[in-house]
């Protein structure tokens, strides 16, 4: 099934309403690029979508296996630079803390399997991303 996602830009800063259709958040660039700071920065919601997905993947394997864990904690850094050649390459620090009942070896298999999320093979996958088109005005939708 295909992901959507809808964004309606507002002539404040670079604020944008992104919606799936059903939750909507704000997005923004930081004040020093000329935004109003309210919302997570593109790069910021990229981080965070990975973030999420290892968390919940370590959540949903601990459930499957009936192991006992309470909060699970991530915390990513990324760093950006640019090549000679004028490519992106993005380095991304992953340190998760995963709080319970559970063995060492335990611990070990959910941060594989952390490793292992959809979001993490979907970002080391292949990409074929269209160049933009004009979009019809009926098309934008948000809530």
């Amino acid at each position: 099934m295909a992901t959507k996602i809808n964004i309606k830009n507002l002539p404040t800063g670079y604020q944008s309403i992104i919606t799936n259709g059903k939750h909507t958040i704000i997005g923004d660039e930081p004040i020093k690029s000329k935004g109003t700071d309210l919302g997570l920065a593109p790069g910021e919601l990229v981080l965070a979508g990975l973030a999420m997905c290892k968390v919940a993947t370590v959540r949903y394997i601990a459930r499957q296996k009936k192991w006992d864990i309470r909060d699970v904690d991530a915390q990513l850094e990324q760093t950006v630079k640019r090549e000679e050649n004028g490519k992106l390459s993005t380095h991304v620090q992953v340190a998760l803390k995963i709080e319970g009942d559970i063995t060492e070896e335990q611990k070990h298999e959910l941060l594989k399997q952390a490793d292992n999320c959809y979001i993490h093979r979907m970002i080391n996958g292949d990409w074929d991303i269209e160049s933009a088109v004009e979009m019809e005005e009926s098309t934008v939708e948000t809530q």
